[in-house]
């Protein structure tokens, strides 16, 4: 399959550009197309077989179910069984925006998209490419992140042709995106909402509108492999580069010297060796290739660096990976939940 790229200018769309890419998905075809969080990879939520071949081209596990992305709340009331009050508040709020939620699917929606659930997962993307391929194909859109499964997420347009080139129809390149993990994702359909996923809409910010919200076990922790996820990223090792990442979790200096005395052994056994260090740490590693991914003090640069960071050691063919931790409040829960899952929970206590 021969994949089509084009060039936009968000601040100017290209509406040709964009009507091509509505008839390859109102023909049941692919589209990858920059939302404000990540790539996305786009099909007819509507359509199963389309959905199917979502699964297909990032080699997804069929149990992991898809985001269908909206561009109006009318689209979300065929859906949806019903949406709660709270959920109301909530898009009041945040939509557009990096807010996923989960509600009672009605009987349109395939169980292809949902991963044979009974619910759905819904959004409204803040980002104009986003939106208006979701008006001019007048369809709802089913999408996970723009990358084979398991993979760093996508933040720019080479992630998705690195991964997808040649298994997808279309590549709409809209320049790098803007937050650079996804979208915090919140089950509405118990009394209290729970975070299924952390995102740039944080806990603090969720309990502001509604009071009380509960988070998932999962979160941090691994979910059981008899379990059915509710919600992508929860199961499967997600975000992970291709060598083997530890966490170390300690007193930033006693991380700083274990971790060079681990690289400082690999070396000599002849491995190469990826270091993630912050701006405030990136001098005190003295071997190894270091990689700056932002200073502590601002969450938002370290969520738009991080899979940045761990394609750049794919590209070099390190052979293992350590890191630090970072806070686990605020976004920062976020930023720990995706280094967790790419380790596969690989942390070590110093």
């Amino acid at each position: 399959m021969e994949t089509i790229i084009h060039r936009l200018d968000v601040n100017r769309i290209n509406k040709e550009v964009i009507n091509e890419a509505s008839e390859i998905l109102k023909k049941g075809g692919l589209v990858a197309f920059p939302t404000e969080t990540v790539y996305g990879l786009g099909a007819d939520a509507l359509n199963e077989k389309a959905s199917s071949d979502i699964y297909r081209a990032k080699g997804r596990p069929s149990d992991n179910p898809l985001i269908v992305h909206i561009s109006n709340k009318e689209q979300l009331y065929k859906l949806v069984k019903e949406i709660p009050h709270n959920a109301e508040l909530l898009m009041d709020n945040f939509w557009p925006g990096p807010l996923t939620m989960i509600f009672k699917k009605s009987e349109i929606v395939p169980d292809g998209t949902t991963g044979g659930l009974d619910t759905v997962a819904v959004r409204m993307p803040n980002h104009p490419v986003a939106l208006n391929l979701i008006d001019s194909s007048g369809i709802v859109i089913a999408a996970p992140s723009a990358n084979t499964s398991g993979r760093p997420s996508p933040t720019s347009s080479a992630h998705v042709e690195e991964d997808l080139c040649g298994k997808i129809d279309m590549i709409l390149d809209g320049g790098d995106v803007g937050i650079g993990i996804e979208s915090t994702i919140v089950d509405m359909t118990s009394d209290i909402p729970v975070i299924l996923r952390p995102g740039y809409i944080t806990k603090e910010m969720l309990e502001d509108v509604l009071g009380n919200v509960d988070i998932d076990k999962a979160v941090m922790n691994p979910l059981s492999e008899n379990v059915r996820p509710k919600a992508p990223g929860m199961k499967y090792r997600h975000y992970a580069p291709k060598a083997e990442l530890i966490i170390f979790n300690g007193k930033m200096n006693d991380v700083i010297r274990r971790i060079n005395e681990e690289t400082d052994e690999c070396i000599s056994k002849g491995k190469c060796v990826g270091i993630i260090a912050s701006e405030e740490t990136k001098d005190k590693y003295k071997a190894g290739m270091v990689l700056d991914i932002g200073t502590r003090q601002d969450e938002d640069m370290i969520a738009h660096n991080l899979y940045g960071v761990l394609r750049e050691f794919d590209a070099a063919n390190v052979d293992v990976i350590y890191g630090e931790t970072f806070k686990e409040s605020g976004f920062g829960q976020a930023i720990m939940n995706r280094l967790l899952k790419a380790a596969g929970y690989h942390v070590e206590d110093v």
